[in-house]
């Protein structure tokens, strides 16, 4: 029988949260008074689990619930107020995108400081050097300073580092929505061989579809404590039901509120639901002309534009856009919760913007889905379901999901010389 390679036994974690910006002065006067004004919050409360080698666990739960400090307490970072963690084995962490890196060593100097770090030698290093560049798609800029890359160039990097250094367990929080299409697909096949070589995977994401795919088991955490552990296909099944029945009840009560009013276009022409406190008004589908489209040539941009009404102050509210074939075929889903694309609180009407610069797609109709959710995921103001059609074309039939940018070399027989 396998030993779990992770044990988290009734883990508690708590915060103080403050009433008023603290400063030395307040500080020292409050500790020799005895009466700090601060509230104790739990992050996370009594939580146990075990995970098995080549097990991969998806994290859910909305934002707040704990699940980001878990993932950091397993990889070390900080220590639980109670209970206690054990851990076998070698840890890679993809926490935040980038961390680890010096942004003034180049991309090779961090490859080699991150892969010693990591528990490889620095000719193990080396040896998988080739490898690593190849498999970040950065052999023209490994030699440049690491400041310079993108967000999107970073996180290959530190993928690439962290599926070649042969981890005992893999620590990812939703750095994976970052890059394109395409090598989030590369992502995903490398988690699948390193997780058949018994490599204990965990996965914070707000995706039910890939925790669905992808994942054994999951852990569905809410206000810091662990509402059901278990297969994957029984805890998604109860988290999505409890999300759908909260957008379910406030969608009955917007049907009730006078004020939220909608185009006629919208009215007879979307399968739309939610909770209508904040409106998609219209969606259009763009070219790189900014002229409206209902079909693109594959490897073309595309914008996805939506335009939002507010009636009242809506704090940090979540926009999601995304491309399938059915219900079940989702093939892209972006969304603005990440550092990266925060939105701020909104208000009145406006509109957003989200330009995918390779629609590298087979020859296809496509539906479009676009949503907008409160700031923690807990319902959906207005959804969208595949409510706008998409015609990709190529000059090509193929059996792939994807198109992607490629081209066939013939190489004449060389002669043998006499």
């Amino acid at each position: 029988m396998m030993e779990p390679v992770i044990i988290v036994d009734k883990v508690s974690k708590r915060y103080r949260k403050y009433h008023a910006p603290r400063n030395l002065r307040t500080w020292l006067r409050d500790k020799i008074s005895g009466h700090e004004e601060s509230d104790v919050l739990w992050a996370l409360r009594n939580v146990s689990c075990q995970i098995l080698p080549g097990k991969m666990v998806g994290l859910l739960g909305r934002n707040g619930a704990g699940k980001s400090t878990l993932l950091r307490l397993i990889g070390g970072v900080g220590r639980p107020d109670s209970g206690g963690i054990k851990t076998k084995g070698t840890i890679r962490a993809l926490l935040d995108l980038g961390s680890g890196m010096h942004p003034d060593l180049t991309g090779k100097e961090n490859t080699f400081l991150m892969g010693v770090v990591g528990g490889l030698t620095r000719n193990q290093v080396r040896q998988r050097l080739e490898a690593i560049v190849d498999f970040a798609g950065l052999k023209d800029f490994i030699d440049s300073p690491v400041r310079t890359y993108s967000s999107g160039m970073q996180l290959r990097l530190a993928f690439a580092i962290a599926v070649h250094t042969e981890p005992q367990i893999l620590l990812v929080d939703e750095v994976l929505a970052v890059g394109d299409l395409a090598f989030q697909h590369k992502c995903l096949d490398a988690i699948r061989k390193i997780k058949a070589q018994g490599c204990a995977i965990l996965l914070v994401t707000h995706d039910v579809r890939a925790v669905k795919d992808l994942c054994d088991e999951a852990i569905w955490l809410r206000g810091g404590e662990a509402v059901a552990f278990g297969p994957t296909e029984s805890i998604v099944g109860q988290y999505v039901g409890e999300m759908s029945a909260e957008t379910l009840r406030l969608t009955e009560i917007s049907k009730d509120r006078s004020a939220t009013m909608v185009s006629e276009k919208l009215q007879m022409g979307v399968n739309r639901f939610g909770s209508r406190e904040m409106e998609i008004r219209g969606v259009r589908l763009l070219n790189r002309r900014g002229c409206e489209i209902t079909e693109v040539e594959s490897g073309e941009s595309i914008t996805i534009e939506i335009t939002y009404y507010a009636p009242k102050l809506i704090a940090s509210p979540i926009f999601s856009a995304g491309i399938c074939v059915d219900e079940s075929q989702m093939i892209i889903d972006i969304n603005t919760d990440s550092k990266e694309s925060a939105l701020p609180n909104l208000e009145g009407h406006g509109k957003l913007s989200l330009k995918i610069e390779r629609l590298d797609l087979r020859a296809q109709r496509y539906q479009v889905s676009v949503g907008v959710y409160h700031a923690e995921w807990s319902h959906a103001y207005d959804y969208h379901t595949q409510a706008y059609s998409l015609d990709v074309h190529t000059g090509v039939q193929q059996a792939g999901l994807l198109h992607v940018p490629h081209h066939w070399t013939l190489a004449a027989e060389e002669k043998q010389c006499r």
